[in-house]
């Protein structure tokens, strides 16, 4: 079953979440946030022993928010740039993080197939799943700060809680691509699959934990991930208050012009240059 950008497939008591948008790396636009919306609540009624997340093609998991101007929510980013207003970006946001938090919410163990490269966003998502399994041509890059924004879809909070503040600090800050050989010495995956066998080494991975009790796994899942509350809820508001009001300083105009003319960005030195 597919609607625009997300598909969704059941392998007994497995879904299966597929981005599905490769000519965009699987990057998110306002119809696929409409979309994977609509799946998770099929998620609910369904009701599976264990969900996958994983994306189309064999090039990229998710490249996170697609900044190209053809995305009707980037026109909503232009106009808080110059206005500096943050209710419309706040508005964004809280919808965006609304849909994620709502998935992850979800009281069922979430793998993340990472079959190839996961950027912003989608690197995001990965952390916040529950495991992870890393194709070894993939590469995890948190590319928010390269384009004058934050994680904001939960990874800054979530990452520090996977692999230590200092790893975390440096992954993020640096905007440096990680590769799978280090993300498995430092606890960011589970393990890396063979080529183009991380789908399927995640349902292998699904199927042993959908064959145990299905009370006994959602009330260890609880107390398992209850380590991470409630700082991590107080640490995901934040994130959210940063995001929002990062964005609307201007800064990320700098970033994401470059980016999409393929240039290195040109960062003003002072928060009033931005203004």
């Amino acid at each position: 079953m597919a609607d625009y950008g997300v598909a969704l497939e059941y392998q007994d008591h497995i879904a299966i979440v597929r981005f599905d948008r490769p000519e965009r790396r699987n990057a998110f636009n306002e119809a696929m946030w409409t979309a994977f919306d609509g799946v998770i609540t099929q998620l609910k009624q369904k009701s599976p022993r264990v969900v996958i997340l994983t994306g189309a093609g064999n090039q990229s998991f998710c490249a996170g928010f697609d900044v190209n101007v053809d995305n009707p929510q980037v026109a909503g980013l232009v106009e808080v740039i110059e206005t500096h207003d943050r209710a419309p970006v706040e508005k964004l946001i809280r919808r965006i993080r609304s849909v994620v938090d709502e998935l992850f919410d979800l009281p069922i163990p979430i793998i993340a197939a990472m079959n190839g490269s996961a950027y912003g966003g989608g690197a995001e998502l990965a952390v916040r799943c529950d495991m992870r399994i890393m194709d070894p041509a993939a590469v995890l890059c948190f590319s928010e700060v390269r384009l004058g924004l934050m994680p904001d879809w939960g990874g800054a909070a979530a990452l520090p809680r996977l692999i230590g503040p200092a790893h975390a600090a440096e992954m993020i800050l640096t905007a440096r691509e990680v590769h799978p050989e280090e993300a498995l010495s430092c606890g960011l995956v589970n393990r890396v699959s063979l080529p183009g066998k991380a789908l399927a080494e995640s349902i292998d991975l699904a199927r042993m934990i959908a064959a145990n009790g299905p009370r006994a796994v959602r009330s260890a899942l609880e107390v398992i991930r209850s380590t991470n509350s409630p700082s991590l809820e107080r640490a995901l508001e934040m994130e959210m208050e940063k995001a929002i009001s990062l964005i609307a300083t201007g800064e990320c105009f700098y970033g994401i012009s470059a980016f999409l003319a393929k240039e290195k960005p040109a960062f003003p030195d002072s928060e009033a240059d931005t203004t």
